[in-house]
């Protein structure tokens, strides 16, 4: 099952080669193109990490669904 981190992992070279390779196309110079489309991938990462950041399991919950109590 892909998870939302693998597609980010994915996008991530996917923006870089197909942005830049589509900017070269449309006439914008390498030197511009590659920076422009790694704009987009740190865009990505910082969604990733920032935005739906991983997050801890849930705690375990006892057979009725409540949460787990520390001791007094």
């Amino acid at each position: 099952m892909t998870g939302y981190y693998d597609l980010v992992l994915g996008l991530i070279p996917l923006a870089l080669a197909g942005i830049s390779g589509a900017l070269v196309i449309a006439g914008v110079p390498l030197t511009t193109a590659i920076p422009m489309a790694s704009v987009v991938a740190v865009g990505l990462i910082g969604h990733a990490m920032f935005v739906r950041a991983p997050v801890d399991s849930p705690p375990a919950t006892k057979g009725n669904s409540e949460p787990i109590q520390a001791a007094d």
